[in-house]
């Protein structure tokens, strides 16, 4: 805003915005702390728990499986993995 000669604005957004809470007391980075000591832990800690009772710890199974669909088997750069690629 400045380098725009919008002093006045810019004056007014430092003021104004730059530091403000996001929450009540809280930054950005208090809010994601929360979240992941809170919510996101206990949600890997299930993610986890189904992946190794269900699919032996695999991750990304439909993923997996989508590009094992749409790869051209032989092409270059459609390998399965990339040990397979040749250089």
């Amino acid at each position: 805003m400045r380098e725009a000669g919008q002093d006045a604005l810019a004056d007014r957004i430092d003021r104004q915005l730059v530091g403000q809470n996001v929450l009540e007391g809280r930054w950005t980075f208090q809010i994601v702390e929360e979240y992941d000591d809170t919510y996101y832990s206990l949600f890997k800690e299930f993610d986890q728990l189904a992946r190794d009772e269900l699919v032996g710890g695999r991750r990304h199974l439909f993923e997996a499986e989508l590009k094992e669909a749409r790869r051209t088997h032989g092409a270059p750069h459609h390998s399965a993995a990339p040990a397979d690629e040749s250089p």
